[in-house]
């Protein structure tokens, strides 16, 4: 039988360890029993937090899971399921940093606004970054998740977000989970079309930031996409 939490010395209780010595010094399986709280007849929650690291493969794969996973683990019931994925979403929250006062100069202001929440983001996600005539951020809309090559980019959906924000400038940013930030024929294709259409009505692309794990890629720094865009 395993031991229960309470037949732990008391340096070795998450707790208690958390208590005294600082968040720090637990490893995630402590970390994770103290949301879990309690055990099962068979494990002890330690143990517990054990099995959901293994199958989520890394601690940061339990955001993967789903709450019927979960679930199907002995010891974690719809409450604890539901804690855990509360859990995982305000560790993703945590990452992405307040976009009010930012003056963008470079694209590797952009990069770095994003570089922590895309590193945790499993999906493809397209975000577009509203700038006021300074270029400071204005606003930053979640437009769209999934494969960007996939999912439907309406240009024109794009286009009245920004007008609804009486927007003059704007820059979109997509991550590529795989690491590799480099754009791919898809990305230039629709980033050309986009600049095209926002030239049109009077709104200025400026840029099109395709983000890695630690790499950013600018698609207008690209020698063939200037070359491209002065010949629209």
């Amino acid at each position: 039988m395993p031991l229960k939490m309470k037949e732990l010395p008391i340096s070795e209780r998450p707790y208690e360890k958390l208590e005294k010595y600082g968040e720090r010094m637990l490893s995630n399986a402590e970390l994770l029993a103290i949301i879990i709280k309690t055990g099962t007849k068979e494990e002890n929650s330690i143990e517990i937090a054990n099995r959901i690291l293994l199958l989520s493969n890394s601690l940061k794969g339990i955001q993967n899971l789903s709450i019927e996973e979960l679930k199907r683990i002995k010891g974690i019931g719809k409450v604890k399921a539901i804690q855990l994925k509360a859990l995982c979403e305000l560790t993703k929250r945590m990452c992405i940093k307040e976009d009010a006062n930012i003056q963008i100069k470079s694209p590797r202001d952009i990069a770095e606004i994003f570089f922590d929440e895309f590193r945790i983001e499993k999906q493809e996600c397209l975000k577009i970054v509203i700038l006021n005539n300074k270029n400071y951020i204005i606003k930053i809309i979640n437009y769209a998740k999934g494969e960007v090559d996939k999912i439907n980019l309406s240009i024109r959906q794009i286009l009245l977000e920004v007008i609804k924000e009486n927007a003059e400038k704007i820059i979109i940013v997509h991550n590529h989970p795989s690491g590799d930030s480099t754009a791919s024929k898809n990305d230039i294709e629709f980033t050309k079309k986009l600049f095209k259409a926002s030239e049109i009505i009077g709104i200025k692309l400026l840029d099109h930031i395709v983000v890695g794990l630690d790499e950013y890629e600018s698609i207008f720094s690209r020698r063939d996409f200037k070359n491209e865009i002065t010949r629209l």
